[in-house]
């Protein structure tokens, strides 16, 4: 992980004097959640008014607050198989990208302004964003080239169950989202996996992989160009 001050970091310094504190609650406790990312107000950007979200999930009025395994941060989520695989990412992106700190990481919104129609998965806590004000709407190229090796492995790992904003025709490489509606059999199995590792004696899943390893890296490439 980087310690380094970088050009990402001072961006991030900077805009975070500008940022406010959120509500902390207990784990499992449903609760609002206003500070996640919205574009609410923002020019470009309009009001999503379904009762699902874009990816085919419901509309969430709270949302529970899940602790990010190592990181000692939380983010707001929908439960069961989506928070098990969404939870998976950002712990992956801890390990093995960047150390996440406070506010790096979004999850539930229940403010209704959405740039892109993507966006609208906040709403219903099936997409998270890692570090949105770095890495926002319409900006690509962010990513290191071993970041990106990285986020790739994740990608190819949940089997394209997990969708990644730097892959959208409007990029946002800070978002990630669940590509499959609820109940998709795709969801379970992914869902199930992660669960198995984290059952098993720690030899598999996040902080146990490794992105560069020539296997993996053949079958990133490999998944990458069939999902292109």
């Amino acid at each position: 992980m980087r310690n380094k001050i970088d050009r990402r970091g001072v961006l991030m310094a900077g805009a975070a004097l500008g940022a406010t504190t959120a509500l902390a609650a207990l784990p499992g406790t449903a609760y609002a959640a206003p500070g996640a990312p919205s574009a609410e107000g923002t020019p470009g950007s309009r009001r999503w008014s379904g009762a699902k979200s874009a990816n085919g999930w419901p509309v969430l009025e709270e949302a529970e607050l899940f602790r990010i395994e190592g990181s000692g941060r939380s983010v707001r989520l929908a439960g069961g198989d989506a928070a098990v695989i969404l939870l998976h990412v950002a712990r992956r992106f801890h390990y093995e990208i960047d150390q996440l700190r406070d506010g790096d990481v979004t999850g539930h919104s229940t403010t209704r302004g959405a740039i892109q129609d993507y966006e609208s998965n906040y709403l219903s806590g099936t997409a998270l964003a890692i570090r949105p004000l770095a890495y926002p709407v319409g900006a690509k190229g962010g990513l290191y080239p071993h970041e990106l090796v990285v986020v790739r492995d994740i990608l190819a790992e949940l089997d394209g169950v997990v969708g990644w904003g730097g892959d959208l025709p409007t990029p946002k490489e800070s978002h990630f989202e669940l590509a499959y509606g609820p109940g998709h059999p795709k969801v379970k199995g992914v869902a199930r996996t992660i669960r198995a590792w984290q059952a098993g004696p720690g030899s598999a899943g996040a902080g146990a992989v490794d992105a560069f390893d020539p296997e993996r890296r053949s079958r990133s490439r490999a998944f990458a160009r069939r999902t292109a």
